[in-house]
């Protein structure tokens, strides 16, 4: 089992000061190391519970800021953008910004697995986080961590396979699919290769740590062939 750096230099970081550490250790403690160390650690408790809390917490405040900030969008481009900024793919990203994965508590066949990397654990541990946050100095530094770390990413157009998706659909009679035409690296630190196809025929390629990253990026290289401004 292994502990990362030490969590203070987190607090730096995401420029928050923990008034209780343990919801900050408990936020960075994954299932794998809280099972190791069982009987060992009185009361280790992995990081489950606060990220099914985190979770609500992130979508609540997207979801206002979503409303707040974008006045004259409709339900269904607000439901995009939320769905886009709430992504795995957005909060892997988040939390490589903030060296998430070099904090976090693993078991030792995760660690040797490499799954400091994994964009699920990353997601995982950043919703965590938030509600950490969220318990320890209210829903207002909470919010401002998300605003910093998140929405300051500037996603909330970037789901480009769906605006692929609507412009194939305009016409009723395309078909859009994907492929992956190349895999690389060990099983815990794949790259993806992707092609983007309407009708068969490939429009766009994209690569990415991840199927759903790469097919983003087909996605978007092909809105950009089309003549879009991304």
């Amino acid at each position: 089992m292994s502990a990362g750096r030490d969590v203070k230099e987190l607090e730096k970081l995401i420029g928050y000061r923990f008034r209780d550490p343990g919801l900050l250790v408990g936020a960075l403690t994954h299932s794998s190391y809280a099972n190791e160390m069982k009987g060992k650690i009185p009361g280790v408790t992995s990081n489950e519970r606060l990220e099914f809390l985190g979770d609500a917490v992130l979508e609540e405040i997207v979801t206002r800021y979503l409303f707040s900030t974008r006045p004259d969008e409709g339900e269904g481009n607000l439901t995009r953008m939320r769905r886009t900024l709430v992504c795995e793919e957005t909060l892997a990203a988040a939390a490589r910004a903030i060296q998430l994965g070099d904090f976090l508590f693993l078991g030792h066949g995760e660690e040797m697995q490499g799954s400091r990397e994994l964009p699920s654990i990353l997601a995982d541990a950043l919703e965590a986080l938030f509600a950490a946050v969220r318990l320890d100095g209210g829903i207002d530094e909470a919010e401002k961590l998300i605003r910093r770390i998140v929405l300051s990413r500037d996603c909330s157009d970037a789901d480009y396979k769906t605006r692929l998706q609507e412009l194939v659909q305009q016409d009723g009679i395309e078909e859009l699919s994907y492929r992956v035409i190349r895999e690389d690296g060990p099983e815990h630190n794949k790259v993806f290769e992707v092609e983007a196809m309407i009708n068969s025929n490939p429009v766009g390629r994209g690569t990415g740590k991840s199927k759903r990253e790469a097919e983003q990026n087909a996605a978007k290289e092909a809105l950009s062939l089309f003549g879009f401004h991304l």
